[in-house]
């Protein structure tokens, strides 16, 4: 039954692409997480799949580091990433400046963008390819230091231009929430822009899916009375909400 399994979750994964632990205990309810997670041991030793964090991919091709890494977090919860990606669509008004930050979340977002007049600032290339399908926005690329690993743009280039523009609402990735930190990176370079132009917006909007809730990373950029709004899948806990309701920041 072991070795039926694996091959059924390495033929899953092989199709696929990717998958995330959550979705291959979905679809083997049988057995615990903690089996998964061995299958997804034994194959990876075997050489059929790579695994990452929270999941794993196809060994079929080589990745480097940083595209695997990148690879992961984008199939990573990818239904709870839509819908958040709809929620934060719905909050755009025509004409309006907006910034979309660097991540996965907000890739999503700028996939789900509609063909509407904006100026949109981001600080991610793959963000600006995704934009460049449409036809009505116009969209500007900050300059700085290209980091592989999560395509984002950093340093005295990044925070110049950023410091001469105005924002109505700023679109915001999170890498971890904890109760006693708030919002946390991994990097001092990224803390630093997300912190300018969530001073620079009218309208900040964080985007977070229940599994960043309990992450702690380096550097926190932010509390939840810094956002207006927190866009997630609707498994937030309750104290998360409660806190949300005292500070006046409004949860979709």
């Amino acid at each position: 039954m072991n070795q039926i399994r694996r091959q059924n979750i390495a033929e899953y994964i092989n199709n696929q692409g990717a998958a995330s632990i959550k979705e291959l205990t979905a679809l083997f309810p049988e057995v615990s997480t903690m089996t998964i997670h061995r299958d997804l041991e034994k194959l990876e030793q075997d050489g059929i799949i790579i695994r990452t964090r929270g999941g794993a991919i196809s060994g079929k091709r080589q990745l480097s580091a940083s595209e695997s890494n990148l690879e992961a977090r984008l199939n990573t919860n990818p239904e709870a990433k839509i819908i958040m990606a709809r929620k934060a669509a719905s909050l755009l008004t025509e004409g309006n400046s907006i910034f979309i930050d660097a991540g996965t979340s907000t890739l999503a977002f700028a996939g789900e963008l509609p063909d509407i007049n904006l100026n949109i600032f981001t600080t991610a290339p793959n963000i600006a390819v995704e934009l460049s399908k449409l036809g009505h926005p116009n969209i500007y690329m900050c300059g700085g230091t290209l980091n592989k690993t999560n395509q984002a743009v950093s340093g005295p280039a990044t925070m110049q231009m950023l410091e001469g523009i105005n924002i109505a609402m700023a679109f915001i990735g999170v890498s971890g929430y904890s109760m006693d930190v708030g919002f946390t990176c991994g990097k001092e370079e990224e803390m630093q822009v997300k912190q300018l132009v969530m001073t620079k917006s009218f309208t900040n909007v964080v985007l977070m899916d229940d599994s960043k809730y309990g992450q702690i990373l380096p550097f926190t950029f932010a509390n939840i009375a810094d956002a207006d709004y927190v866009i997630s899948n609707d498994h937030l806990p309750h104290e998360f909400l409660k806190l949300a309701e005292e500070v006046g920041t409004m949860i979709l």
